[in-house]
């Protein structure tokens, strides 16, 4: 066992540990402890940084977000920052020497030992200062000269990664652009097997997985978030003295065997990243504003807006956006040549390819080489043997000179940090079924397809908890219009090269019309798949037509046999008529089939313009039908993003 149990007392873990010089080194530490105290080191921000702890919500006092109890050396240490500094420079007393399997208090807890030393200047001979191999051997081996905070896109095929994902690169001496990616990573996730979506995403809101640190080649995750995933990299170098990044190492290092109840909203892997970093510079104030929610591409905001914290942001696209970038330079015949090699379909001797020139053979063997690699990553390998294809494809492209030189992908004008606020507020006011109305309009957190895409993902709509209450003029009253928990939109465009899937899914409550015209709040669980293409067939157009077959439940007790379930078609076209100004226009049926009994359809247009980043207008039009009643709606509301 690395630590005495937690029951014992200072005194008695001196008595075990400390052997015939006890009585001198007790000495000792009451005088550290007297000092501690006088300096009022427990409540420093340095210590608190360092042990975790955070406010308690209803009581005075504070408590350690760490959930380990081998974390804490003192009895009430989770919640006593004191106990905790004195029991730890007991613990510094130890005589335990270290092996592979067992650390010395000041080698485990090497972050607390360095500070502590740093406030409190250790004597060495009272003291005996241990050696810490394995800390050195694990430093040494990764050479650190830096530290970058990676940003990969939100990925929305998985929950953990639906808003985006963090983590930190240790940066070597000798690395450099070529070599980077053999650097190593520090990452924060969830502990667990978890397959199922659904299952993670719930554990996740509840704190049912333990989150833990590790370290891992950072390779791997890029392998996973560029090949696999297909997820455009954001790096941002910070600016941290070597001292700083030390301190950044020794609390990784101590934290490595400790966890903490994993949170999907606040205590996640941004939040907890955030808290590294300010262990590293205790005067940084990164996590304040993150009591709640801790959104990744906020976080990132919260470290760039800190003055001179960026040293610069470095865009590395995912081989698909590289793919697609290279496809769109290319003649449709060079594009139609790399569907139909990548997939090992034609040979270089087909007569076409031996028609271009040089530099066209070049292009199209490198780009089929790319795409035949994307379909092997993403499981969907054209042929039996994909390693021979791409090793014949290389050897024909080693035959050729140096190909054209073709402009590298462009770098979105506007960056994750940059991008409008995660929450939204709109305030508006419409008319619906002859009834003047204001509607005041509520989400947290995090983007729709109306909102702007500067910085988020394109065709991309993740929202939780987002409502709306209304206030009508006409004797109704005030009402809750909608409360929609969850929803979640995919469109992602089809063409000869991807062929996605798009995918809807939302739960909540949502007016339904009866047929005596009362509009219960109704609960719903609605989605479906879909089917996306671009207008034209470009692989930039900006505008996008999409199809879903979609499926409803809802539930309450006003309808007939206490629920409804429906199927039918949605259509729709999104379009940019600016860069400022987007619009949709769509078309929906249900034909609920089972329990309340109804044919339903809408249609209906919406518009966004920009005002500014975090400011914009929206225009919604809409004819609904539903129960033999149509009516029509529209709304005006001003948004802001914050």
């Amino acid at each position: 066992m690395l630590f005495p149990p937690r029951r014992w007392s200072s005194f008695l873990y001196l008595l075990c540990l400390l052997g015939p010089s006890g009585a001198w080194a007790n000495e000792y530490l009451d005088e550290l402890i007297a000092r501690s105290r006088e300096l009022r080191l427990h409540e420093g921000r340095e210590w608190h940084r360092l042990l975790h702890y955070a406010g308690n919500l209803a009581t005075p006092g504070v408590h350690s977000l760490a959930d380990a109890r081998r974390f804490f050396l003192a009895p009430h240490g989770k919640a006593n920052p004191q106990s905790e500094l004195e029991a730890t420079l007991a613990s510094f007393f130890s005589e335990i020497q270290e092996t592979q399997e067992v650390q010395n208090p000041q080698c485990a807890f090497i972050a607390r030992y360095s500070w502590l030393d740093r406030q409190l200047a250790f004597d060495p001979a009272r003291m005996p200062r241990q050696p810490c191999r394995r800390f050195r051997e694990w430093r040494d081996a990764l050479n650190p000269q830096g530290v970058t905070l990676v940003f990969p896109a939100a990925y929305l095929n998985n929950p953990s990664s639906m808003y985006g994902h963090t983590l930190l690169r240790i940066d070597a001496r000798d690395q450099d652009e070529k070599t980077r990616l053999l650097a190593y990573a520090i990452n924060y996730a969830a502990n667990t097997d978890e397959t199922s979506g659904i299952l993670f995403a719930l554990n996740g809101l509840i704190g049912g997985y333990p989150g833990m640190f590790s370290i891992m080649p950072y390779y791997l995750k890029v392998r996973e978030y560029n090949d696999l995933e297909n997820r455009d990299v954001w790096e941002y170098e910070l600016n941290l003295t070597p001292e700083e990044i030390d301190r950044v190492l020794m609390h990784t290092w101590e934290l490595g065997p400790i966890y903490f109840d994993y949170y999907f909203f606040d205590e996640n892997c941004s939040y907890y990243l955030l808290e590294l970093l300010e262990a590293a510079r205790p005067d940084l104030d990164l996590t304040r504003g993150f009591r709640w929610w801790a959104i990744p591409s906020d976080t990132v905001r919260a470290v760039v807006k800190q003055e001179g914290l960026l040293k610069r942001a470095v865009y590395r696209p995912s081989n698909a956006t590289v793919i697609r970038h290279r496809l769109g330079l290319m003649n449709p015949e060079e594009r139609a040549l790399v569907n139909e090699m990548g997939r090992g379909r034609i040979s270089t001797r087909d007569p076409v390819y031996a028609a271009l020139p040089e530099t066209g053979q070049a292009r199209v063997l490198e780009v089929s080489h790319d795409y035949l690699n994307y379909l092997r990553a993403t499981g969907r390998s054209p042929t039996e043997e994909p390693a021979i294809l791409a090793r014949d494809l290389l050897l024909e492209r080693s035959r050729l000179g140096a190909g054209a030189k073709e402009p590298p992908v462009p770098v979105p004008e506007v960056r994750p940090d940059q991008g409008h606020g995660t929450s939204r507020i709109g305030l508006g006011g419409g008319r619906r079924d002859r009834a003047n109305f204001i509607e005041l309009r509520a989400r947290p957190t995090y983007h729709d397809l109306m909102d702007p895409d500067g910085g988020y993902i394109r065709r991309a709509q993740t929202e939780f908890f987002d409502f709306a209450v209304r206030d009508y003029g006409n004797g109704m009253g005030t009402r809750l219009e909608d409360l929609k928990l969850v929803n979640i939109v995919s469109i992602s465009p089809r063409n000869e090269f991807f062929q996605p899937l798009s995918w809807k899914i939302h739960t909540g409550w949502t007016r339904r019309r009866l047929a005596g015209g009362a509009e219960p709040l109704v609960f719903e669980v609605h989605g479906g798949p879909g089917l996306a293409w671009t207008v034209p067939d470009s692989l930039r157009g900006n505008t996008t037509i999409y199809a879903f077959l979609e499926s409803t439940a809802q539930i309450d007790g006003r309808l007939e046999n206490r629920f409804s379930l429906g199927a039918g078609p949605s259509f729709g076209a999104l379009t940019d008529l600016s860069a400022r100004w987007r619009a949709e226009a769509y078309a929906r049926g249900m034909r609920f089939f089972s329990g309340d009994t109804d044919t339903a359809w809408a249609a209906g247009l919406r518009q966004r313009y920009t005002l500014a980043t975090d400011w914009a207008l929206r225009l919604d039009l809409s004819r609904e039908h539903q129960e033999n009643q149509s009516w029509n709606a529209a709304l005006i509301s001003l948004h802001h993003y914050f």
